[in-house]
């Protein structure tokens, strides 16, 4: 018997002690209090923070976009904002960008990533996934780590099975184009035939990202879903990274596990940093990590889940507080020290159209 459900992660920066390090844990209840009212909507749930954001976690049985769960998710949000204005913290309500979106949270300011899984089929016996989450820098953080996990061989053998020989398509979105009524400028391309196409757009991080991964051999399965909105182009003005959240599905006929971590160990640089207007290397820490390191160093954390026949999670498996991830770590300290040598010159610099404040 197959099994339909949809996942949302709804994440947002509502403010934080001491700087842009962490919400307080009366912030984090709030949120948690306003979730656990949904009268049955959810079958379930999950919050934790990664550096000063707070990331929700809610699993429902229906189809993309509803509108209720997306005011759950405002909501919570505005819960946790309104403790950091009482308590006088930094940046309170940051991505609150605009009044109740009826709806839709999308376009408002949090960042939001969904994907409809079906499960318990011949292709899909089960539900196991990773939700990622990245303080201190944009969407485009994902753009080399997914290419690299979704059409490498070297880094996902898998690649070379028959069920995956196929590979995957992406859908690339133009993270600068302001359409009317929020139209998205999209583009699909075949992993397996157009790999060049995919990294010349990739490698311009700060403009294009990957909104969705699917699946070439089973075209109704979506593999992965990225939290692709800007800031500045809703805002209008910069108010900090943009710190995507990403949810992949992974084992079975998809990409392990360990294929789709694989390329984190390389600590790649990203856009953001100090005040989002440098290139520094991503850091794996544990969940609920403050952003702690020197010159805001970007931060991923990567939580692992298995979906219930009722809908129940299983976790969060916490990937990389484990001591496999020393190693990177170390790695990602260094390539950001070395870079940090240069801070206000040259490579170490975004571009001035992305230099922030």
């Amino acid at each position: 018997m197959a099994h339909e459900f949809t996942i949302v992660c709804i994440k947002g920066d509502c403010g934080s002690e001491g700087g842009h390090i962490k919400p307080t844990p009366e912030m984090l209840d709030a949120t948690k209090s306003r979730l656990a009212s949904n009268d049955g909507l959810l079958t379930d749930w999950r919050v934790w923070n990664f550096g000063d954001d707070i990331n929700q976690v809610m699993v429902l049985r229906g189809d993309l976009g509803n509108p209720e769960v997306h005011d759950l998710g405002w909501n919570g949000l505005n819960d946790a904002a309104e403790v950091a204005r009482q308590a006088g913290l930094h940046a309170a309500g940051q991505d609150i960008l605009t009044d109740a979106p009826s709806g839709n949270v999308r376009g408002a300011g949090p960042g939001v990533a969904e994907i409809k899984v079906r499960f318990g089929t011949e292709e899909r016996p089960a539900e196991s996934f990773l939700i990622f989450g990245i303080d201190k820098s944009g969407p485009g953080a994902y753009n080399w780590l997914f290419r690299k996990a979704f059409t490498d061989p070297d880094s996902c053998m898998g690649l070379m099975l028959s069920y995956m020989l196929k590979g995957f398509s992406f859908t690339i979105v133009d993270m600068e184009f302001k359409g009317a009524e929020g139209k998205d400028r999209l583009v699909v391309l075949d992993g397996s035939t157009q790999l060049g196409l995919i990294s010349a757009l990739l490698f311009q991080d700060c403009r294009f990202g990957i909104q969705a991964i699917h699946s070439n051999n089973y075209p109704d399965v979506q593999v992965a879903a990225i939290s692709t909105d800007r800031l500045h182009s809703i805002g209008g003005i910069y108010r900090g990274k943009d710190d995507p959240v990403a949810i992949v599905r992974v084992q079975g006929k998809l990409p392990a596990t360990e294929e789709v971590l694989k390329p984190f160990t390389a600590a790649p640089y990203v856009p953001g940093g100090a005040r989002g207007s440098h290139r520094l290397s991503l850091l794996p820490v544990p969940l609920n990590s403050p952003l702690a390191g020197a010159y805001c160093q970007p931060i991923v954390t990567c939580a692992a889940f298995s979906l219930s026949p009722e809908g129940k999670l299983s976790g969060p498996g916490d990937v990389f507080s484990d001591i496999s991830w020393d190693r990177a770590r170390k790695k990602a300290l260094l390539k950001s020290e070395l870079m940090g040598e240069q801070m206000c010159s040259g490579a170490a610099m975004l571009p001035i159209e992305e230099i922030e404040y």
